[in-house]
């Protein structure tokens, strides 16, 4: 359901609001796929020793996709406030203080990931450039699933500077769920009753 009212919201929005929505869901679906493709190389594994089936370097595999699956999910679940975050300050702030106070804190956040991201980048970069390789029974350019923590760090990025943007632009931001003055009294009582998170 989370996922069809993503894309009505996407359908009314403009070209580029709706571009950085579609990364971010894509970017979601392939986190998906990859836990689908550990889920298969791990149920292969296991019941392929009944039968003398092995899938070479499979520990490699599953690794990788653990890794994609982590950091392409990035954006998606923060964008739909589904990422964990400590907001004790934040939740007791109101008005402008509260968006200066937001501003600041996406700030802190885009410029540690942006730190990250590059480094991710230059080494994936440095790996197509030597042609490093596994080390495991398969010898697979290690560019190939870098690719996926590189990438998931590059959408996060783009995320957390769209997220600035839409609140220096004075509008809630996108992960905030509930009614802008609800406590978290109020909160907890919504959800108890069966209200949406």
């Amino acid at each position: 359901m989370g996922i069809a009212l993503a894309e009505d919201d996407v359908a009314t929005q403009g070209p580029v609001r709706r571009a950085l929505d579609l990364l971010y869901l894509g970017a979601g679906y392939a986190a998906g796929g990859f836990l689908v493709a550990i889920f298969a190389i791990m149920m292969v594994m296991s019941v392929g020793r009944q039968f003398a089936l092995n899938i070479p370097a499979g520990d490699d595999f599953a690794s990788w996709c653990m890794a994609a699956m982590a950091f392409l999910g990035l954006a998606h679940t923060f964008k739909r406030g589904e990422m964990i975050r400590v907001g004790l300050l934040l939740e007791r702030l109101h008005g402008r203080t509260k968006q200066i106070a937001e501003v600041v804190a996406l700030g802190i956040a885009a410029a540690f990931i942006l730190y990250f991201t590059r480094h991710a980048v230059q080494m994936t970069y440095d790996s197509w450039r030597f042609n490093d390789v596994a080390q495991g029974v398969v010898a697979l350019p290690l560019w190939i699933p870098q690719l996926g923590f590189a990438g998931g760090l590059v959408i996060l990025s783009i995320a957390l500077i769209d997220e600035m943007v839409n609140v220096i632009g004075g509008n809630r931001p996108s992960y905030e769920k509930g009614s802008p003055d609800e406590t978290p009294e109020e909160f907890v009582e919504r959800i108890s009753q069966g209200g949406g998170g």
